[in-house]
C-alpha cells in the first residue's frame, strides 16, 4: 500500500504542476507575453521555481512551515524578503529572498551576493571558447536575454577556468601512447611589443584509439633541446612510460630530448608540413607541378625507392630551387621512418593531420581575440578552445574508428610496447 499512496501522491503532484502551467500558459497569452525576455513566461516560472527553492531552504533553516504555530518561541523566526535581481538563462529575473531574524540563513540555491545562476557563467565560457571577445559577449547577452554584463565580469568568469587549467596541465596520463603529435600554434602577445609567440599543443592517441591532448606550453620561437627536454620530462612524470612515436615539424632540439626521454621512440617529420615548407621556396606557378614531382618520394615503397624518386626531382627542379633540395635532404633521417611501417601505420602518421581540426579551432578562437595581453591570457584562450571541442561526442567515435587498423597495426609492429606496464 505504501507504493501504491506513493504513486498516487506523485501523479497529484504531476497533475498539480501541469494545472499550474496551464494557467500560467492562459495568463500568459491572454497578457500577450513572449515566452522569453524580460517579464516573459520562463522568467515567470524561473521566478516561481526559484522562490518556491528558497521557501523550501528557510523552512529546512528553521524547522518549521510559514505560519506554522511550531514556530513560536523558537528562538528564530522569518523576518520578511529582499529582492535581487540575478541573470538566468531566459534574461533577468527578480527574486524575492527570504529572510530570518539572526541572519543564519545561507541560501543554497541562489547564495548571497550571488548575481548569476551556473549557466550563465557556463554560457559565458562556451562563448569566450568559440572565439567571441568580452565585448561581444556582453553585447549578446543584452541583445538575446536583455542581461546587462559588463566586460570585466565577463573576463572574472572566464578566469575561474585557470585554476581548472592548471589542474588538467597536471593532471596523471596513461602509461602508453602509440603516437604524441607536436604542433604549434602562432598567436600574437603583447608584451612590451605585439610579437609573435609559440604554444605547443601535444595531442596523443590512446591504446583504445582516443584523443588525448596531454598539455599545453608557451615558448618564445627559439626553443631548443633544453626546452624539450623539460616538456618531455613533465610529460614523463605524469607517468607516460613509453611512446612509439612522435610525430613533429622539424622543431629544432626535440628528437635530441626525445631520444633522452624515450629512447625507443620513432620521431617521424610531417610530410605536410615538409610540402608546404617546400612552396615557400617556390613560385606560385610551380606548386602543381612540385608536388606531383615529390608525391613518388613520399608515397615509395622502400627507402632506397623514396631516395631514387628524390634524386630525380633534384635533377629536374634542384636548379631552379636548391633549397627545396636541402630542405629535404637536412629532414631526410626524419622524413624516412614512416616509409618502414605498412599502409595502415603511413595512412596515419605520415601528417600531423590529426592535430590540424583541434588547429584549426584554436586558430578561429585566437584570431578574434587579436593579441593577447600576456602568456596566460593567450593559453587561456587555447585551453578553453580545447575544453569545447567535440560537444556531442561524434568526434570521438570516429577517432576510434579511424584508428583501430592503424593500432592493430602497431600492436604487430611494436609487440609488447602496448601494455600497461611497458618496460
Amino acid at each position: 500500500m505504501d507504493l501504491e499512496d506513493a504513486a498516487v501522491t506523485r501523479k497529484e503532484h504531476e497533475a498539480s504542476d501541469r494545472e499550474l502551467v496551464a494557467k500560467l500558459v492562459d495568463q500568459a497569452r491572454a497578457e500577450g507575453l513572449e515566452l522569453v525576455g524580460e517579464n516573459g513566461l520562463l522568467g515567470r516560472l524561473t521566478k516561481l521555481v526559484l522562490e518556491s527553492a528558497l521557501e523550501g531552504e528557510i523552512t529546512d533553516h528553521l524547522g518549521y512551515d510559514k505560519h506554522d504555530p511550531a514556530g513560536r518561541g523558537a528562538g528564530n523566526s522569518r523576518n520578511g524578503t529582499r529582492t535581487k535581481t540575478v541573470i538566468t538563462d531566459v534574461g533577468p529575473v527578480e527574486i524575492a529572498v527570504p529572510r530570518d531574524r539572526d541572519a543564519s540563513f545561507e541560501p543554497k540555491i541562489v547564495r548571497k551576493r550571488q548575481r548569476r545562476l551556473s549557466g550563465v557563467d557556463e554560457m559565458v565560457i562556451s562563448l569566450a571558447a568559440k572565439g567571441l571577445t568580452t565585448g561581444e559577449i556582453s553585447a549578446h547577452l543584452a541583445e538575446v536575454y536583455g542581461a546587462e554584463v559588463s566586460k570585466q565580469t565577463i573576463s572574472t568568469i572566464t578566469d575561474k577556468v585557470v585554476e581548472g587549467m592548471v589542474e588538467w596541465q597536471n593532471r596523471p596520463l596513461d602509461p602508453v601512447y602509440p603516437v604524441v603529435f607536436i604542433d604549434a600554434i602562432h598567436v600574437k602577445i603583447r608584451d612590451g611589443q605585439v610579437a609573435n609567440r609559440p604554444i605547443y599543443v601535444a595531442l596523443a592517441v590512446t591504446v583504445d584509439g582516443e584523443r588525448d591532448i596531454l598539455g599545453l606550453w608557451a615558448g618564445d620561437g627559439g626553443e631548443g633541446a633544453k626546452f624539450w627536454l623539460h616538456v618531455l620530462t613533465e610529460i614523463k612524470n605524469r607517468g607516460v612510460g613509453d611512446v612509439l612515436m612522435v610525430v613533429c615539424d622539424g622543431l629544432k632540439g626535440l628528437p635530441q630530448a626525445i631520444e633522452q626521454a624515450w629512447p625507443r621512440s620513432v620521431v617521424q617529420t610531417c610530410v605536410v608540413h615538409l610540402l608546404r615548407a617546400s612552396f615557400r621556396y617556390a613560385a606560385r606557378q610551380h606548386w602543381d607541378a612540385i608536388a606531383k614531382a615529390l608525391r613518388p618520394v613520399y608515397t615509395a615503397s622502400t627507402e632506397a625507392a623514396a631516395l631514387e624518386r628524390f634524386t630525380e626531382f633534384a635533377e629536374v627542379w634542384g636548379g631552379k630551387y636548391p633549397a627545396i633540395v636541402k630542405l629535404w635532404e637536412d629532414a631526410w633521417a626524419e622524413f624516412v621512418p614512416f616509409l618502414n611501417f605498412d599502409a595502415e601505420i603511413r595512412r596515419v602518421i605520415c601528417s600531423t593531420n590529426a592535430i590540424e581540426s583541434v588547429n584549426a579551432r584554436i586558430r578561429r578562437a585566437v584570431k578574434a581575440r587579436g593579441h593577447f595581453p600576456n602568456e596566460q591570457a593567450a593559453l587561456k584562450c587555447v585551453y578553453m578552445a580545447i575544453m569545447s571541442l567535440d560537444p556531442t561526442g561524434k568526434g570521438r567515435k570516429r577517432w576510434v574508428t579511424r584508428w583501430k587498423a592503424a593500432l592493430n597495426a602497431f600492436a604487430i609492429t611494436f609487440e609488447g610496447r602496448l601494455s600497461p606496464n611497458p618496460r
